[in-house]
């Protein structure tokens, strides 16, 4: 089952999102912002690991553990509330940088997830960039799929709004 969601968000244009429901509780949601920054300006954003915790809500820590080339690893923790109780999930990735292309994949190498991978594109087109970020994502066991879904559905949104926002305040724009 898909889902287009769109969320207006001030004065951005809507944010789009769809949401996919695969089989054993993995859902794979994709979210688009249209921005006028720039997608180098938009890249350095995303590619400065360690401060990503100081703008992405919901992001308590991001620690950079070793690069190899356009390959990083990183250490994260996200907390947040949920029905009254402070819930909070920590995964190692692996990225792999593909700057000519926009491209950022990630995959859990280990963490709280049975399945936690995607990408960050970032996409000029004639007068804006299109910012996705693209996660699937299965709860560990106990973990309900309901919720999860519910918070990422909110989350991803703002994740893209903090990105925009970074970079403008930034001033890279």
């Amino acid at each position: 089952m898909k889902t287009l969601q769109r969320a207006s968000q001030g004065q951005h244009q809507p944010i789009e999102q769809t949401m996919e429901r695969l089989p054993q509780g993995v859902r794979r949601l994709a979210v688009q912002l249209r921005t006028s920054v720039p997608v180098p300006d938009l890249w350095s954003v995303l590619t400065d690991y360690e401060a990503l915790s100081d703008f992405i809500p919901n992001l308590s820590r991001s620690t950079l553990l070793g690069r190899q080339g356009h390959v990083v690893r990183l250490s994260q923790i996200g907390s947040q509330q949920l029905l009254g109780l402070k819930f909070s999930a920590s995964v190692q990735l692996e990225l792999s940088e593909h700057r000519p292309e926009g491209l950022l994949q990630f995959r859990m190498l280990k963490g709280d997830f049975r399945r936690f991978e995607g990408c960050w594109r970032l996409q000029a087109v004639p007068d804006a960039t299109l910012l996705l970020y693209d996660l699937t994502v299965q709860g560990c066991l106990g973990m309900p799929v309901a919720l999860i879904e519910q918070r990422l559905r909110h989350d991803l949104s703002e994740n893209l709004l903090a990105v925009e926002k970074e970079a403008l305040r930034r001033g890279l724009v």
